[in-house]
């Protein structure tokens, strides 16, 4: 044989364990987005079933006194002359009752399309940008199997690679604990290299549902609070003004809740899939906090607020490489949540500064602190303290998830100094644009 004909043959096998690759990196995502897809309609299910019984227990409760369930036969009935939906149930006599729900079932479908759409865009995204990302954390796979190729003191053949591949395709990803086992001792490395990615890919699998499962929870709130006040407005707001008046605020503040977590979740979704993109120009961080600061003091009275710049008797600016929105949001996420754990009267301070090759901006508080157990993960999405969750105060625990992903993005990081009943101080550190390359 030839040397270019041992190219020839080389470059082929190449091509061959390639498309292999990618057939078993389709194969595994579609599993997961299989699983992810029954996933969401089990979880739709269970709140659509909650929403509706408890609206019917509610309003049964209201008019009869009880709930019984063997009353007698119950549906909806849509009135096309009144354009009004009714829920009609028996009230024990034989005789129907109606009760009008067009504004539940108006509440209830605006929100599982809020739902609907949320889970719609993270399927697609699995779809289109599941396969390549199970493709890249395979490549290793692909070079371990070139490196057994060149050993030419293991007696080698191709039906050890269909064997593997055999192996891989019969891996249950939805498993917890199962795994390749080929039984080749030759193989023996590559086998602990799948596993070991498998294990990567479940454990990441099992995040993204986690997620899942806590965006739906923190919906599930707002729906529950608009439906209490729906069943409120049913029963007496028709009649008195002040409850009238009291429900539609509620339910509109409600609804600017759910559409604020909805955009966070949007956010988050176009970050994972690399949809988020930065607009960098030359900025003063100066101006950009000195504006949050003025913000600040504008919106919140019950706080005193103070803006430290570089001292000198003409303030030094501070000027970065950044995206001016996308770090705005990031004072203003530091600024809230500043504003939420700190009591009245109390003190806020910004600042900003330059130290060596690094610039930075902080927002220190005088509020609640914070354990160090609780400091380890305030970046995880959701994730709230048990004194925070258990209390008044509000949030879905996104923010800071968003804040880290901007930060990161700028190639800056984090420092973070909290003491338990002193305060919480947070530093955002940023390259200076001397020191980009």
């Amino acid at each position: 044989m030839t040397e270019e004909e041992a190219r020839d043959m080389n470059t082929n096998k190449t091509k061959k364990e390639g498309a292999r690759t990618s057939s078993i990196a389709r194969r595994i995502n579609r599993g997961f987005v299989w699983r992810q897809f029954f996933s969401y309609l089990n979880i739709d299910l269970c709140l659509s079933i909650m929403a509706i019984v408890s609206w019917c227990i509610c309003v049964e409760i209201n008019r009869f006194g009880d709930f019984v369930w063997n009353r007698g036969f119950r549906s909806l009935q849509w009135d096309r002359a009144e354009e009004v939906i009714f829920y009609v149930v028996n009230d024990g006599s034989g005789r129907p009752v109606r009760f009008d729900s067009t504004l539940f079932v108006i509440f209830f479908l605006i929100c599982l399309s809020c739902i609907g759409i949320a889970q719609v865009f993270s399927l697609l995204r699995g779809l289109f940008f599941g396969a390549r990302k199970v493709r890249e954390q395979l490549l290793p796979l692909n070079e371990l199997a070139k490196k057994a190729e060149q050993l030419s003191s293991i007696a080698f053949d191709e039906s050890k690679f269909h064997r593997l591949e055999d192996a891989i395709s019969n891996v249950n990803p939805g498993s917890g604990d199962e795994h390749l086992n080929i039984g080749d001792k030759e193989l023996k490395g590559l086998e602990l290299a799948v596993n070991n990615l498998i294990d990567r890919m479940r454990e990441s699998f099992r995040q993204q549902s986690r997620f899942v499962s806590d965006a739906s929870h923190e919906l599930r709130t707002p729906i529950s609070v608009i439906q209490g006040y729906v069943n409120m407005l049913d029963r007496w707001g028709k009649e008195d003004e002040t409850v009238l008046a009291e429900g539609i605020e509620a339910i509109k503040h409600e609804s600017e809740h759910m559409s604020s977590l909805v955009e966070q979740l949007l956010f988050l979704a176009r970050s994972d899939s690399g949809r988020q993109k930065l607009v960098s120009e030359k900025i003063s961080l100066n101006e950009l906090m000195n504006e949050v600061y003025e913000e600040s003091v504008m919106i919140d009275s019950d706080h005193v607020y103070t803006f430290q710049e570089p001292a000198s008797h003409d303030p030094e600016q501070v000027f970065i490489l950044g995206d001016p929105t996308m770090l705005k949001q990031t004072m203003r996420i530091l600024a809230d949540n500043a504003r939420k754990y700190t009591k009245k009267n109390d003190e806020i301070m910004f600042a900003v500064g330059v130290q060596g090759e690094e610039c930075f901006f902080s927002v220190q508080d005088t509020g609640i602190g914070m354990i160090e157990q609780d400091i380890s993960h305030i970046f995880e999405r959701f994730y709230r303290s048990d004194e925070v969750r258990n209390g008044s105060i509000g949030g879905s625990g996104l923010g800071l998830s968003i804040a880290k992903w901007i930060v990161d993005k700028h190639r800056g990081h984090f420092e973070i100094l909290s003491r338990e009943g002193l305060g919480t101080r947070i530093i955002v550190w940023l390259p200076s644009p001397d020191s980009i390359v």
